[in-house]
């Protein structure tokens, strides 16, 4: 039996392949080593994961995850899987990032890029990955990012750049005061899912010029920050994986218009392509 996973902050694609190639979808929270104990991942892998693979036999786990960069914390996801699945043969933990690339590329060259609750680029070869970002999270980067977006929208609405019309509907429908914005910002986990909670408020809102100048500028400011300093931004195809880049298609294309590149595949997320790729592997 196969296990795999795509983890990003907010929640958990599964995928169970049986003996028989039937796939079984499985959701669950997010996680992230960097700011979760083995103990908070096995709390959360019992609740939600365990009560619908209990019955079956699973020998193998590709587990592809935010967070998981190395060694140092990727023992976190291996010692709670291994805790919650005690048959297990082998685990294997990579970066979303490589999940990302061999969900959108599979076995060809392209640069591939991450537009969720955060965000992320790198360069792929067919193999694996030849160069990336310096990554800086939430707080310092995460630019075009769902995060980003949200994050964006609330500080125009408190500093009041929204144009009426937008800021009446924004505070109708979550009267939000500072005290709350800024427990959930600096108090509370996971900030960047609080913020990143908002877009769809400027999915509903789209065409309205200025969520539609929010999105694009966004978006451009990722692909000019990141993509464009990449050696193969001139030869290689952009692809774009995660619910960000699949909701704001249009304006994704746009930019990558804009910017000069040249648009590969967008996927909302990898999850079916990485069952392909491994049953073929």
């Amino acid at each position: 039996m196969l296990l795999i996973a795509d983890s990003g902050s907010t929640k958990t694609d599964w995928r169970l392949v049986t003996a028989d190639n039937q796939v079984r979808v499985i959701q669950t929270d997010g996680f992230n080593p960097y700011y979760q104990t083995v103990a908070q991942m096995v709390a959360t892998l019992r609740a939600q994961l365990v009560p619908y693979v209990s019955d079956e036999l699973i020998t193998d786990v590709f587990f592809y995850g935010t967070g998981c960069t190395g060694p140092a914390v990727n023992h976190i996801v291996v010692d709670a899987l291994r805790t919650v699945l005690p048959n297990l043969q082998s685990v294997t933990v990579n970066t979303d990032m490589l999940g990302a690339a061999r969900a959108a590329a599979a076995y060809e060259p392209g640069i591939v890029c991450i537009l969720g609750t955060g965000s992320n680029a790198c360069c792929y070869d067919g193999q694996q990955i030849i160069r990336g970002i310096q990554s800086l999270g939430f707080w310092l980067g995460d630019e075009g990012s769902g995060g980003y977006l949200g994050k964006t929208l609330v500080r125009d609405f408190f500093q009041e750049r929204l144009p009426d019309d937008l800021r009446e509907a924004f505070y109708s429908r979550y009267a939000l005061d500072r005290a709350t914005l800024l427990e959930n910002a600096y108090q509370r986990p996971f900030p960047n899912r609080y913020f990143a909670s908002f877009t769809p408020f400027l999915s509903d809102h789209f065409t309205h010029p200025y969520v539609g100048k929010l999105v694009l500028d966004a978006f451009v400011l990722f692909l000019t920050t990141y993509v464009k300093r990449f050696p193969e931004a001139d030869r290689w195809p952009v692809n774009f994986v995660g619910s960000i880049a699949h909701y704001f298609t249009e304006s994704l294309r746009q930019a990558v218009k804009q910017t000069g590149l040249t648009i590969g595949h967008i996927l909302k997320a990898p999850a079916e392509q990485l069952v392909e790729f491994h049953k073929n592997g």
